[in-house]
């Protein structure tokens, strides 16, 4: 074969993604491997012509991180013969693939189940892109653990996001300009969490006196920021690696059963949580 495998990713500029490339480039490069990088900047069509581009040099294997489109895109891929993992996420309704990703309801409730220990009851959301399964999965973590607190769901306090920066920037300003706002805020991805930042500081409120902040994706800039941000750990490297484990192994043997491998976050509790100032009833 070629000795090339293609990585299909949605934002580079992530920093979770960068150390998904990392762990990918690290034991391809190990087994002699180079890796194609095709970043389709979460648009669906981007990403169908990177994975044909990929495929006409000749690959010997993909590792996605899909939208929710990629299905059918990817089950011709697989009936074509190429080998594929998906990363991050998986595709509905395509079982026929191997994955890699974290526990991201787990993840996600530990956080919002340690925001409630310390009295908080108003927590906002600040989610990711709606129509990717990792956003999906995260919400039902934080539904899960308002519910098994008996903690009522305030809709004004969910707030849909585009994953990006400028949205956690502009989310966490309409979230800080309710008549009642929350006094915890926990925010979907590394970006967002950076934009929720930037609009707590412009608003100069003090964390964790005013609000606290718990973000998912615990970056290394996660304990330099003043104060050190409570985070959801996940190893991008880990992942990577993993998830070129798994293609290899998939190069080697086409037939071998197909593989979930979910990897468990931690909850790094530093100091951006407290109790609330003010207790909402």
């Amino acid at each position: 074969k070629n000795k090339l495998l293609g990585l299909v990713l949605p934002d580079i500029q992530n920093p979770f993604y960068v150390d998904v490339i990392k762990g990918v480039e690290a034991l391809s490069y190990a087994n002699n491997f180079a890796v194609m990088i095709g970043n389709f900047s979460q648009d669906p069509k981007k990403e169908e012509l990177y994975i044909d581009i990929l495929q006409s040099e000749e690959v010997d294997g993909f590792i996605v991180a899909p939208t929710e489109g990629s299905g059918k895109r990817l089950s011709k891929l697989i009936q074509e013969g190429f080998p594929v993992v998906c990363i991050d996420r998986g595709v509905k309704d395509l079982d026929i693939i191997d994955i890699v990703k974290v526990d991201n309801e787990e993840g996600t409730f530990k956080a919002i189940d340690y925001l409630i220990s310390l009295g908080h009851t108003r927590i906002a959301h600040i989610t990711g892109a709606s129509q990717i399964q990792t956003t999906l999965e995260r919400n039902k973590g934080y539904e899960r653990a308002m519910k098994t607190n008996n903690i009522a769901i305030d809709p004004e306090l969910i707030k849909t996001s585009n994953s990006e920066y400028e949205s956690g920037v502009g989310l966490m300003r309409e979230l800080l300009d309710l008549k009642n706002p929350p006094t915890a805020v926990f925010t979907a991805n590394n970006l967002l969490t950076l934009g929720a930042l930037e609009t707590i500081n412009e608003k100069n409120l003090m964390i964790p006196d005013d609000i606290s902040i718990i973000g998912f994706d615990d970056m290394y800039w996660s304990k330099s920021l003043n104060p050190p941000l409570t985070a959801v750990k996940q190893s991008g490297i880990e992942i990577g690696k993993r998830a070129t484990e798994l293609l290899l192994e998939r190069i080697k043997d086409p037939d071998r059963p197909m593989v979930s491998l979910i990897i468990n976050t931690e909850l790094m509790i530093r100091k951006s949580c407290k109790e609330p100032s003010i207790v909402h009833n």
